[in-house]
């Protein structure tokens, strides 16, 4: 897809004085009265890049302008006389939001979200009231679900009778970002209105596209906005019938209606999930989980049953059981364990399910997968015989050599936490000298959760390993156990920790000192307030703001730290792009194409492809892969606590997550790096929570196949001249 050159335009003259402007004048020409004074030159040309450029800067910097106004200054010139010079622009996204170009203006808006401050707010609010194109206003809606400011709940309400459906939907999912359960019943009447109207009539109910006419894009917003504020009256009443059926059985209505966890939902659940819709099917399928109603054993069964035809309501359904926990589940699902050429990630979710409804005949078959060629296959087996038989599990362990690869391993350390000390400690004890230290933060919040007697010491000793995640596990621990003097060890460790480039022991050794009291943390987390990592200061302001209220944590974090000169931010592969990129995951299964949103996230993107250009992901592992949910990689540790030793701010936009979506993986707000994502199918609850930067093209068959601790080969990069990447 090519994406038409970015145009130019002049800055009306009554745009605020923030451009460069050049005025030569003789050093006579200051002195007051003088006639020779040239007049002040017209208004001088600021392009449509430039404005892009100011936006990505300061949103990148997490402020809404610049700090210094543009002032005059005196600077030598040819012949001996002194030219008056304008010093840089001062940007301000507030202003811009005033700008004449629509585009410049939603743009400025959706900066105004990611930035986070609720001064953007009022500003977001007029823009929302009055702006006269809908484009505007429902980006507007959208940044203030994005600030979670209360303030904004009465604008918004009022976006919800505005004259663009697609506004109204963007009130409507903001004032469920905030929370606004009494918005509830009118954000009911709008989906109503659009049920009424036909909006949805004739729609394919596993419809996917990326684009929607506005008025079914605010019915989709609309009843998620429901599901999440949990309105379970709001939404019967507006997408089920008097009987209780579904007026519209498109997949969001399922999405919604088990969001709500209402019981009263049962019936309609049950009717979806023996519907035409197979995302609708395995959103119903979770919802009876969620339900926890034996009720729908006989559905769920048919769903797993019928595995063939769709894998992913199967594996959903499984899942179900395994939440309801009746044992008329366990005949079903050892039979589907048994059952040939079973879809490898359904195999994992049954293993799961069987140690969940406490599923005595599979003992056997369990016993024999911990010997299985996969690791997360053997992982599943001890889990589940931990489940149903602790004597069995322990009987298998003592049994077996160490397990090959370290993932079991941690796993196994992770069950032991939950045996009694006796049986467990000399396991652990035998384990801290495991070679792979990512076995190590496993090892040790197992010894914490027994009370492993002298963990103490244990936990001094490891906090001063080179290992950044082992010392963060040791600092957590310590948090826990709270030993007389562990406070100034945990200061210390924060200090040692500066020398990172990863931000894990230093927001560790914070959270751990918090278990000590307030007082006891106050200063590390003032300290913190001004870190080199943007995102240790985030979490730090987070923590401060709950225990004291005298510190104006939003201002002492920013700007956030960038180190990039602002023409960085005017690259043209940035503010105007004439391709969008496509990058090609080369695995062990297949080869993924995903085009990258660079419009949408231009610094998400480029980080990716730089990376990508210098084999950063080359060998890396799918360390994490969730059936139905998520495929994810990019850490070189492997064990999902790497990066590329430096976050990036978040960059959230209205993309939905739907089938191929790929997002950044995050521990908290602007905690990106390196880690992504990529979502098997529609999950509408990480909408406007993670960056969404790219979407398979091309590969989703590859996608499904993938398994945990499969292998990039290599990612290249196509940017419309050439191919690149190791």
């Amino acid at each position: 897809m090519r994406i038409d050159a970015m145009t130019r335009l002049v800055l009306p003259s009554r745009f605020p004085a923030a451009l460069a402007v050049l005025v030569v004048l003789p050093v006579w020409g200051l002195v007051a009265g003088c006639a020779s004074v040239p007049s002040a030159p017209s208004a001088p040309v600021v392009t449509y890049e430039q404005k892009l450029g100011w936006i990505l800067r300061l949103e990148d910097q997490r402020v809404l302008h610049d700090p210094v106004a543009p002032s005059l200054v005196s600077v030598p010139a040819a012949g001996g006389r002194v030219a008056v010079v304008a010093s840089p622009p001062a940007a301000d996204l507030v202003q811009l939001l005033a700008d004449p170009d629509g585009r410049i203006r939603r743009r400025a808006a959706i900066a105004i979200g990611r930035v986070g401050l609720r001064s953007g707010a009022k500003p977001l609010a007029a823009a929302l009231a009055g702006d006269e194109e809908p484009e505007v206003r429902q980006v507007a809606a959208f940044s203030l679900g994005l600030l979670r400011d209360p303030s904004a709940i009465d604008a918004l309400r009022a976006g919800l009778r505005d004259s663009s459906p697609l506004v109204q939907g963007r009130a409507a999912e903001a004032l469920s970002v905030l929370g606004d359960t009494a918005s509830a019943p009118a954000i009911g009447e709008m989906v109503s209105a659009h049920v009424k109207a036909g909006a949805v009539a004739g729609l394919a109910p596993d419809d996917m596209a990326d684009t929607h006419p506005p008025a079914v894009d605010a019915f989709r917003l609309g009843v998620l906005a429901l599901g999440r504020l949990k309105a379970y009256d709001a939404l019967a009443r507006a997408v089920l019938g008097p009987s209780g059926a579904p007026l519209v059985t498109w997949w969001p209505v399922a999405a919604a209606l088990q969001r709500t966890e209402d019981r009263r939902a049962l019936g309609a659940l049950l009717a979806l999930a023996r519907g035409a819709s197979s995302v609708g099917r395995a959103f119903a399928a979770r919802g009876l989980g969620v339900l926890k109603d034996a009720a729908a054993i006989d559905t769920l069964t048919s769903l797993a049953r019928d595995w063939p035809l769709d894998t992913k309501a199967a594996i959903s359904a499984v899942k179900a059981m395994g939440l309801i926990g009746d044992r008329r589940a366990g005949g079903p699902l050892l039979t589907l364990l048994q059952a040939k050429g079973l879809d490898p990630l359904l195999h994992l979710e049954v293993i799961a399910a069987l140690g969940a409804t406490r599923s005595t005949g599979a003992l056997d078959p369990l016993m024999d997968l911990v010997s299985h060629a996969s690791p997360a296959v053997r992982a599943a087996a001890f889990r589940s015989l931990r489940e149903i038989d602790p004597p069995s599990f322990l009987l298998v362990l003592s049994g077996l050599d160490a397990d090959r690869h370290w993932s079991v391993r941690a796993a196994i350390a992770s069950i032991l936490g939950t045996c009694d000390r006796d049986t467990a400690l000399p396991r652990l004890s035998a384990m801290l000298k495991d070679q792979d230290l990512r076995v190590i933060p496993a090892v040790l919040a197992a010894l914490v959760k027994i009370k492993a007697p002298k963990i103490e010491g244990t936990l001094l000793e490891w906090l001063k390993h080179d290992d950044v995640v082992v010392r963060a596990a040791a600092a957590s621990g310590l948090g826990e156990v709270k030993p007389a003097g562990g406070d100034r060890a945990l200061v210390e460790a924060f200090h040692a920790a500066a020398r990172d480039e990863a931000y894990g022991a230093r927001t560790a050794s914070l959270d751990a000192l918090l278990k000590y009291g307030p007082e006891v943390a106050r200063a590390a987390l003032r300290e913190a307030l001004a870190d080199k990592d943007w995102a240790v200061r985030v979490h730090a302001a987070a923590r401060l703001e709950r225990i004291e209220s005298t510190t104006d944590t939003a201002a002492a974090i920013r700007p956030a730290p960038t180190n990039r000169p602002p023409s960085f931010y005017e690259s043209p592969d940035l503010v105007s792009p004439t391709v969008s990129p496509h990058v090609y995951i080369d695995t062990e299964r297949g080869t993924i194409e995903i085009e990258m949103a660079v419009i949408d996230a231009p610094l998400t993107c480029l980080n990716f492809m730089a990376l990508a250009r210098k084999g950063f992901f080359a060998g890396s592992e799918w360390h994490r892969v969730v059936p139905n949910f998520v495929a994810q990689d990019g850490d070189p540790r492997g064990d999902g606590e790497g990066g590329p030793g430096y976050t990036i701010r978040d960059e959230i936009n209205q993309r939905p997550y739907l089938r191929g979506t790929m997002g950044m993986a995050l521990e908290w707000a602007d905690a990106g790096g390196s880690q992504f994502f990529l979502t098997h199918a529609p999950q509408p609850h990480l909408d406007g929570r993670y960056t969404v930067f790219g979407q398979v093209v091309a590969g989703l068959d590859v996608l499904d196949r993938i398994q945990p601790w499969d292998r990039i080969t290599r990612v290249r990069v196509w940017d419309g001249k050439s191919m690149s990447g190791r």
